[in-house]
């Protein structure tokens, strides 16, 4: 059984209980990813399984194929030489996203064996790691939550950070001072996720919560060990 897996938001839903509770549901499209490497500990040093998720094509049709002039010739090949030839092992084609996870056992699993959905099971706890939306460069109300300054009396200090430092001593700014400045579109890790339901037939599982990232972005799904 797989303890990690590479797949995208789809969007969030809800689902009621038989007891009337409603849920927040993530849904994730789980795979199917194709397994391209397989590391041992006698080998390798640790156990872990390197995944190929979203194919793509490994080579690029030529623009002037139909014979215009001026066309151009695009690159043919979409990947370098050397993963193309550790790709090659599996014999599955190229994939835009790779990731290695880390394992107990890697018994069962060999080069070419695809994972999905089936390899989850309902009540399964998991930490899902993506991307968050980027929200480009913000203020220090809006990216660490300031009050600001006061809005009347003649103040003309709103939205600003305010001081920043001391005087003379030490003249400087400490570093990991909160400023203005890129928002978001950072690595985000929400523990503890709990599974609802699995849908095998389109791959798809029901997490009850929220997940970084906005819709169809790429998230790293892996179970955690009770």
């Amino acid at each position: 059984m797989a303890y990690g897996i590479i797949g995208k938001k789809v969007g969030m839903t809800q689902v009621f209980t038989d007891d009337g509770t409603r849920h927040p549901i993530t849904v994730i499209q789980a795979g199917p990813c194709v397994v391209l490497q397989k590391k041992t500990k006698e080998h390798d040093g640790y156990n872990a399984l390197q995944l190929g998720f979203d194919s793509k094509p490994t080579q690029w049709k030529s623009k002037n194929e139909g014979g215009k002039k001026g066309a151009g010739v695009r690159r043919r090949n979409s990947v370098t030489r050397p993963l193309a030839g550790h790709l090659a092992k599996a014999n599955k084609g190229a994939f835009h996203h790779i990731k290695e996870f880390r394992m107990d056992d890697v018994e069962g699993f060999e080069v070419g064996h695809e994972i999905d959905a089936s390899d989850f099971t309902p009540g399964d706890i998991l930490k899902v790691t993506g991307t968050s939306k980027g929200k480009g460069f913000q203020g220090v109300v809006k990216r660490w939550g300031m009050s600001g300054g006061p809005t009347t009396h003649g103040s003309r200090s709103h939205r600003v950070p305010g001081s920043i430092g001391c005087c003379a001593t030490p003249s400087r700014t400490f570093k990991n001072k909160k400023l203005p400045g890129q928002t978001g579109n950072g690595q985000v890790t929400m523990r503890n996720l709990f599974l609802m339901s699995v849908d095998e037939e389109n791959r798809l599982l029901f997490v009850r919560g929220a997940v970084p990232g906005p819709n169809n972005g790429v998230v790293y799904v892996q179970k955690i060990k009770l």
